[in-house]
């Protein structure tokens, strides 16, 4: 499987910048890495191998009749150069506003969950699943999104996937029931998983070598003011409840970019292909999505329905059916070499450990940022805007950092410094456990600040650096594999981790308060267990509720930090370096990307390329 938009919550953490989604890439280390900052959720994205363009393409490209090479020389000299060099910018900013509404969409959700809450009256089992049904889609479409795009082309695919999501943006936006805002969201998620795997891979083709460093220097920046941005933004339309419409703007926003955007897409992105895709495999897709399907649908609804038995079964059963996968996969590898998962990668003990940290901080973030905006919204009774605004002190130590980390302390220090940021979190997050019991009902945005400041600071030193140190000791030809399955791991962890919300939070709250009671004190009618009687006394009982609920998440958040610690002994001491070969471009004879060729030549170092995440 293969993001990394994103955990679907407040501010996500910071992209992992290394090799974009692909099967056939080979990621490079940088000689001077960019800073990363803050993002999600991002998805990943391909990077092609040598690719091929269309006839017709814009002018400036070479190659033999009827299919010619990614432009291999742009801005040449002349009208035609100069034409060639607005349309591949202008196609720049086409595929980064694609990327940004990806990760603001993931991260501007949950700031909305107890508006959405009270105006349909979910229970928060649907809530659960409005956030991780995006999840589970983007994780279990997002390798076999990349392959369609080498095989029938990454325009055609960016073109169907932004014009899904635009669509299922509007199905958000005018749901008129919980049960069609989930499968909206669903659909939405699965759209991005087409649309997001070609961000990069179209850059890859667009731009030579020596320029892509600058371009991944945008992209990082458009990472950070997405996920800084989707949290105000999200508080924003919320609290000014534009038309009448309440939450509903968070999502039809992206109809008026979305339409730009396919529009544009269509005039100026170029056509590429993979000339050795891998084939697809969706016997494995469908086993995965079915065994994680098992897993969390029971985790969500079991609460509610007072653990039926059939929960119990289909739980039990999920870990057969992900061995028929893994069964499967070998059976794939044997047949045609094209497997979903490239099973072979775990015998490298640092990528096998490393994957296990990527899920469990997967699990991390899906729990914490959903509990933590219950715990504001509804448990303190804040408004969508101070709850938005009491992130962007975290987002902040996330981003400074996550520059620090690989700019300056991971090459001296290596594994100690994840390790440190591991101990940080679970620092921060005892602490707001703490401060949380301490000061009750009178917590304030200012009394949550150190705390976020400490847990951003060892978000930071992890996120970053993490990829790099799980993918050093990957052998070269599966270095693309194994970072698309990176991206998909994170994924599934977070749509776990809101999966598990149901059991370490509301499990922890009597029955009926987590079922039904909106933010504002109202209860579900339908909800026999929801207390009934004085609004002020309801009010302080939900507020207790939710509190303990938040404390004893806190509790489970910080047993993990302390796994994620112990996991990280597994992973290299100080992560080797890659390199590529290539000539000052890194193109081969005809003009095309030659990632992958000449693994001993001498050519230059390539700028490390990010993976979009969520």
């Amino acid at each position: 499987m293969s993001s990394e938009h994103h955990a679907d919550g407040g501010p996500p953490p910071s992209p992992n910048t290394t090799a974009p989604l692909g099967e056939q890439a080979t990621p490079a280390t940088p000689a001077k890495p960019a800073t990363p900052t803050v993002p999600a959720q991002p998805s990943g994205a391909a990077a092609p191998s040598p690719a091929t363009t269309e006839a017709g393409a814009a002018p400036g490209t070479t190659g033999a009749p009827g299919a010619t090479r990614a432009p291999a020389a742009v801005g040449a000299p002349g009208a035609a150069g100069t034409e060639q060099d607005r349309r591949r910018w202008i196609a720049l900013a086409i595929v980064m506003t694609a990327a940004f509404m990806d990760l603001v969409d993931v991260t501007i959700v949950n700031i909305a969950i107890p508006a959405i809450e009270r105006d349909l009256g979910a229970s928060f089992g649907a809530i659960q699943w409005i956030t991780a049904g995006y999840a589970l889609a983007f994780a279990a479409g997002l390798i076999t999104g990349g392959r369609l795009g080498d095989i029938y082309g990454r325009k055609r695919l960016f073109l169907i996937g932004i014009t899904g999501f635009t669509i299922a943006s509007a199905l958000c936006g005018f749901a008129l029931s919980t049960e069609m805002l989930v499968g909206s969201r669903i659909l939405q998620g699965a759209m991005a998983a087409m649309m997001v795997p070609q961000v990069l891979a179209i850059v890859h083709t667009t731009f030579p070598a020596h320029e892509r460093g600058k371009v991944f220097g945008l992209f990082g920046a458009i990472v950070g003011l997405g996920a800084v941005s989707g949290p105000l933004l999200g508080a924003l339309l919320t609290e000014w409840n534009l038309f009448g419409l309440e939450w509903r703007p968070i999502f039809l926003i992206n109809l008026p970019v979305g339409i730009a955007g396919v529009i544009l897409g269509r005039i100026y992105i170029t056509e590429s292909r993979a000339p050795k895709a891998l084939r697809l495999d969706l016997v494995g897709v469908v086993l995965v999505t079915a065994a994680l399907l098992m897993l969390i649908y029971p985790l969500t609804r079991g609460r509610e329905l007072d653990w039926p038995l059939w929960g119990h079964v289909s739980m039990l059963a999920s870990p057969v059916v992900l061995a028929a996968f893994v069964a499967y996969e070998r059976y794939k590898t044997r047949k045609d070499g094209s497997p979903l998962v490239e099973l072979s990668l775990f015998r490298v003990r640092s990528f096998a450990a490393g994957i296990a940290v990527q899920l469990t901080m997967g699990v991390v973030m899906g729990v914490f940022f959903l509990v933590w905006t219950l715990y504001m919204q509804i448990g303190l009774g804040w408004g969508a805007l101070k709850a938005g605004l009491t992130g962007v002190p975290f987002s902040i130590a996330v981003s400074v950092a996550a520059g620090m980390s690989v700019q300056k302390l991971v090459p001296r220090f290596g594994r100690k410094v994840l390790q440190a940021g591991a101990l940080a979190m679970a620092v921060g997050v005892l602490f707001f456990l703490w401060a949380s019991d301490h000061y009750g009902p009178d917590m304030s945005p200012w009394r949550m600040m150190p705390a976020l400041v400490v847990m951003g600071v060892g978000m930071g030193l992890i996120v970053a650096p993490l990829t790099d140190a799980i993918l050093s000791e990957v052998p070269r030809e599966h270095a693309g594999s194994a970072s698309g399955l990176l991206s998909t791991v994170q994924q599934t962890g977070t749509a776990l981790g809101l999966g598990l919300v149901a059991v370490v939070f509301f499990g922890a709250m009597p029955g009926g308060v987590g079922d039904g009671i909106s933010g504002h004190g109202s209860a579900d009618p339908g909800s026999s267990g929801a207390p009934q009687g004085d609004p002020d006394v309801m009010r302080q009982m939900v507020g207790s509720a939710f509190g303990e609920g938040f404390q004893n998440s806190l509790g489970w958040v910080a047993g993990v930090l302390g796994l994620i610690f112990a996991l990280m002994f597994l992973l290299p001491a100080k992560p080797k370096q890659h390199l590529e070969g290539g000539g000052a471009d890194d193109d081969g004879p005809d003009g095309g990307s030659r990632d992958g060729d000449d693994p001993d030549g001498g050519g230059t170092v390539k700028e490390r390329e990010p993976v979009l995440s969520h």
